[in-house]
This record gives C-alpha cells, sequence and structure tokens, in this order.
C-alpha cells in the first residue's frame, strides 16, 4: 500500500494558522452568549446558558438593519460600477500601449497605489465637502475613483492576453470599437471581473476609514462605523459588543458559503490566465 510522508512543517504551520485564526472566531461566539458575569468569571468558558437576547439587543442599540442596508447599497454599486467603468478605462489603455500617452497614463495610474490614504485624507474631505458629496453617493464614486489604481493593474495584464485577431475580426464583420469591447472583450474579462468584483467588494464591505470621514449623518453609517461607535459608547459591555461582531460578520459569511464555488473559481481563473 502506497503511503505518503506527511509533511510535519507544514503540517505544524497550517495547525498554528488555524489555532491563530480559529481561536479569536471562538471567543467572540462563547463570550456572545454569556451573561456578563460569566464573562468576568471567565473568557474561555462555555456558557451555562444560552444568551440569544444579547443579539436582539445589539441589533436594537446599534441599528443593525439600517447599517446593513448602507453597507449592502454603497458594496452593490461601487462593485458593478466598478466593473463597468475599471474595464473600460484599462481596455482603451491596454491597446494603446504602444503610444506615449497611455504608457504615461498607466504608470501614472499604477503610481496611485503607492499613495499612502492618510496623506491625500484631508483633502478628499475637503474636497468632497465643499461639493455637499458627503454621503453614500459620494463614498460611492471615491471607492470607484480610488480602485482605478489597482484595478488597472490588473485589468491591463489580463486584457493583454486576449488575440487582437478577435477584434479585428469583429471590426472587419461591421462591429464598432464599443461593440468589440461589450460583445467580445467584456465576456472574456468574466475571470477578472470576478477577481475585481471579490477584492472591490470586501473592501468597501469592511472599509472603515473612508467611510469614517466622508460620513457625516448618522443615518448612513455602514456596519464598521457602527461597530466603532457602538464600542466606544459601551466598552464595558462584552457581551453586547461581541453579539454586534457577529452579526457584522454573518453577512459575508453566508455570501462566502453560498457562492465559494464561483469566488474560488474566479479567482483562481483570473490568477492563471
Amino acid at each position: 500500500m502506497d503511503r505518503r510522508k506527511i509533511n510535519w512543517p507544514v503540517t505544524l504551520l497550517l495547525i498554528i494558522g488555524s489555532i491563530v485564526i480559529l481561536f479569536p472566531i471562538y471567543l467572540t461566539v462563547v463570550n456572545a452568549l454569556k451573561t456578563p458575569q460569566e464573562t468576568a468569571q471567565s473568557i474561555l468558558a462555555l456558557p451555562t446558558e444560552l444568551r440569544l437576547d444579547n443579539f436582539t439587543r445589539a441589533i436594537e442599540m446599534t441599528n443593525f438593519f439600517n447599517a446593513l442596508k448602507n453597507s449592502a447599497y454603497i458594496t452593490f454599486f461601487t462593485v458593478v460600477f466598478t466593473i463597468l467603468t475599471n474595464s473600460l478605462v484599462a481596455y482603451a489603455i491596454a491597446r494603446n500601449l504602444h503610444k506615449k500617452t497611455y504608457k504615461v497614463l498607466f504608470y501614472y495610474f499604477v503610481s496611485a497605489m503607492f499613495v499612502p490614504f492618510p496623506i491625500i485624507m484631508l483633502p478628499i474631505v475637503k474636497q468632497m465637502s465643499a461639493i455637499s458629496m458627503m454621503n453614500p453617493t459620494g463614498l460611492i464614486i471615491l471607492y470607484i475613483v480610488y480602485g482605478l489604481a489597482f484595478n488597472i493593474f490588473l485589468y491591463v495584464g489580463y486584457i493583454k492576453s486576449i488575440p487582437v485577431e478577435l477584434e479585428e475580426a469583429a471590426i472587419i464583420d461591421g462591429c464598432s470599437r464599443w461593440g468589440v469591447f461589450w460583445r467580445i472583450v467584456f465576456p472574456l474579462l468574466t475571470p477578472m471581473n470576478a477577481t475585481v468584483g471579490i477584492l472591490t467588494a470586501l473592501w468597501a464591505w469592511n472599509d472603515f476609514m473612508l467611510p469614517l470621514v466622508i460620513l457625516s449623518d448618522r443615518n448612513d453609517m455602514t456596519l464598521p462605523l457602527v461597530q466603532y461607535v457602538f464600542q466606544s459608547q459601551f466598552s464595558t459591555n462584552y457581551n453586547l459588543a461581541f453579539a454586534s461582531y457577529l452579526l457584522a460578520l454573518l453577512p459575508m459569511l453566508l455570501v462566502y458559503i453560498f457562492l465559494q464555488k464561483w469566488i474560488i473559481s474566479g479567482v483562481t481563473k483570473g490568477a492563471i490566465k
């Protein structure tokens, strides 16, 4: 019988990595179901009785469903318009990189990846305030614009691998350049669109700094902002805080569970193209 040798160093690293990831989740789940007295006695012990009302109170105190609606709205439109606009810009650049102007544009966009956010944070706030865009719509626009640098870097490399002959054949058949992109190129970008969409969704959903400086109305707060405000106001009530963290984690966890097949397939195809 053929026995494969166990790679103990790799196995040990996987075990350590799993513990590092799962242990905080265990603490969060266990303490979200406890009373404050039980948490004070031991944060590691299992609860003697499941306190599901912690979640009900956390929902009420954080206005959870309103924050969930805001996060879903911002994430959805950010992902849709990022894919539509960023792929179009990248296509124009990728097919004209032999021209000096487009090559300069490409390096200009890519160089934006090396600009730290704190440096431009104050100018962003002043500019968005001046045009009265301190709201979710302004936040979506900023996500689309600031995603350009990395997304163009991904898209251009992928588009360059698509044979130009496909586009030339379509043009000979009477298709316009606009039609070539939407009918030929854009469908071929599906793996990369999946990759960009996943990365953008995770960024927009989990981002804290940009909503913090842009959203001025409490009713526009996203889930990360609500968690921050809740923790600052009720920092000693760890049970409700842990319950609110689990509620904020749940939507993305459900999305991953139900869409993991397409997520993994999209990322893999986008990486090996």
